[in-house]
């Protein structure tokens, strides 16, 4: 049983606490910009916003761990950090790329798309300890989806997204 569990015993260059309060923040910005989702019973809504967030998060304390690998530590690894930021893009804008639906000449889901793009944002901040950076921008962000909303409704803009509560919109059909 030693032998097995020796291969878990790998040790972390940051405190595991640190990780696991990078992580935990992730998961808490990514709930709230998931909230607001909810709350407009938009698709994506807390859970995957939640989840984009802690892998993108998860992603970027594994990429710090790697590099300060043991195994990775001879000159023929090369560290590029703007790779981390690529792929976990590429990977949300997959995700994110499904909820988009252009229907009747209207487009819905890209705010919804735009919210998993900022959440995988967020959760790479997290992951990489910028927790300022991560805290600043799910205020922003959540500041934009909210604060907007209540000026779109005061001056009547974007009255197209907002159907009569019998037809629901694509949005609210596909929810998750």
């Amino acid at each position: 049983m030693e032998t097995l569990s020796a291969g878990f015993e790998t040790s972390t260059f940051t405190p595991f606490s640190g990780i696991a309060l990078r992580l935990l923040m992730a998961t808490l910005l990514g709930a709230m910009i998931g909230f607001e989702r909810e709350w407009n019973k938009r698709p994506a809504g807390l859970r995957t916003h939640i989840l984009v967030c802690l892998a993108a998060a998860t992603a970027a304390v594994l990429t710090i761990e790697i590099t300060h690998a043991t195994p990775f530590g001879d000159e023929s690894v090369k560290v590029d950090p703007v790779r981390l930021i690529e792929a976990v893009t590429a990977g949300v804008a997959f995700l994110a790329a499904g909820f988009i639906v252009f229907s009747r000449g209207e487009v819905h889901g890209l705010t919804t798309a735009a919210g998993m793009w900022l959440a995988g944002a967020v959760g790479l901040a997290c992951g990489l300890g910028f927790w300022q950076i991560a805290l600043l921008s799910t205020l922003l962000g959540i500041a934009v989806l909210w604060m907007l909303r209540l000026l779109e409704a005061r001056f009547g803009l974007n009255a197209h997204d907002s159907p009569s509560k019998d037809e629901g919109s694509a949005d609210d059909r596909q929810r998750d």
